[in-house]
């Protein structure tokens, strides 16, 4: 093999690594799906949403059947309103339940969706009216923490 050769194959190599490099970035940042605004939009009032971030998939069952739109703070009660996007083809019951939970070993958050038994669905613009917020770690220890204190101030 000549020197043009093997420049052309590293070229060829150099190459393709950084397009893997490229499409492992949008993957992580959830930019690899380029969809029109197809779907209908929901909306979801928490307490607390955690660390849960605008284009976070919205999943039930495990499958992803939407993204997290948009996030806003409703400055009459004090709560995150979350707007979902959610997929055409996946219809949810009146009484679905909307909660914020975690996945996988980088705390990824999610909104996952439960459907009830009720048989009208949510159309475009509606609410979920059953929410859970998100489970914040430092809130809980804080809890055990001063549990514990108090618990053992009680005793002496």
């Amino acid at each position: 093999m000549n020197r043009t050769t093997i420049d052309l194959w590293v070229g060829i190599f150099v190459a393709l690594g950084l397009g893997a490099i490229v499409f492992l970035s949008l993957k992580v940042g959830n930019l690899a799906t380029f969809k029109s605004d197809e779907g209908y939009h929901l909306d979801a009032r928490f307490d607390n949403i955690g660390g849960l971030k605008v284009r976070a998939p919205v999943k039930s069952a495990g499958v992803v059947v939407g993204r997290v739109e948009k996030i806003r703070l409703d400055p009459k009660t004090y709560e995150a309103i979350a707007t979902l996007r959610i997929e055409p083809t996946y219809q949810f019951t009146k009484d679905t339940i909307a909660s914020i939970l975690t996945s996988g070993l980088l705390g990824e958050q999610y909104l996952g969706l439960e459907p009830g038994g009720d048989t009208a669905t949510l159309k475009d613009g509606d609410r979920i009216a059953k929410t859970q917020s998100a489970v914040v770690l430092e809130k809980l220890l804080g809890q055990f923490m001063f549990g514990k204190a108090a618990e053992g101030g009680d005793k002496k």
